[in-house]
């Protein structure tokens, strides 16, 4: 029986086929590192998930591995795996995404679904590069973020001019989130940028429609 637990010999895989498997799932990792940096790691900041694609993607194949040959086995290690604590919270779906294809195409490896795994790889490319291309093409232009800061006592008296005035200067505007604090409540907008707009005069526009109350505008 422990000779059984312990040995691929007896299994599904010999051990070069196993071995095999092993790094061609190291070389899909590798592949899956280098599009997560291609079309995710250089725009945005994520939980750091590509750091373990290295690793990940070889053990997850090593584990699908066992379980052919030995399903006790594979419980064993599915329960020793219950131990380790996620500390890091993956809040971003497209984090998640790159996590699934690593699994998938380990899985696939690890039942020496070869020809499944390139085609999955090839969609995957395909789908990501076709999605930033039409998010540049379409993409009429950047976002900008603009903080309105009223005090507390006007802000139900300028709201509504002070929101026709930002809608008439300011295309695509829209409200984001609202806030209070410290007897002020803040607008944060969101508004489609313009090249060689003229913020000073727009500045002045805004507070001679305010007049002397305190209006206070963060621009980005």
């Amino acid at each position: 029986m422990p000779d059984q637990l312990t040995n691929l010999d007896n299994s599904i895989m010999s051990f070069p086929d196993a071995a095999i498997a092993l790094a061609v799932s190291l070389l899909a990792s590798i592949v899956t590192y280098f599009m997560y940096q291609i079309f995710y790691g250089s725009k945005n900041i994520g939980a750091g998930v590509h750091r373990t694609f290295l690793i990940g993607g070889p053990a997850v194949t090593m584990i699908f591995i066992v379980i052919q040959s030995s399903i006790p086995l594979g419980l064993g290690l599915l329960g020793a795996l219950a131990f380790v604590r996620f500390r890091t919270p993956i809040k971003d779906p497209a984090e998640i995404g790159f996590l699934l294809l690593l699994i998938a195409s380990s899985i696939g490896i690890a039942t020496s679904n070869y020809l499944i795994v390139v085609v999955l790889y090839i969609i995957v490319f395909i789908a990501l590069l076709g999605q930033q291309v039409l998010t540049n093409r379409f993409r009429l232009a950047d976002r900008g973020h603009l903080i309105v800061s009223f005090e507390l006592d006007t802000f139900s008296e300028l709201e509504d001019k002070v929101t026709s005035f930002l809608k008439e200067n300011l295309a695509g505007l829209e409200l984001e989130t609202m806030s209070s604090a410290d007897n002020r409540v803040g607008l944060h907008y969101q508004y489609k940028k313009k090249k060689d707009f003229d913020w000073p005069a727009f500045n002045r526009k805004l507070n001679n429609l305010t007049g002397s109350s305190s209006v206070e505008v963060f621009i980005n």
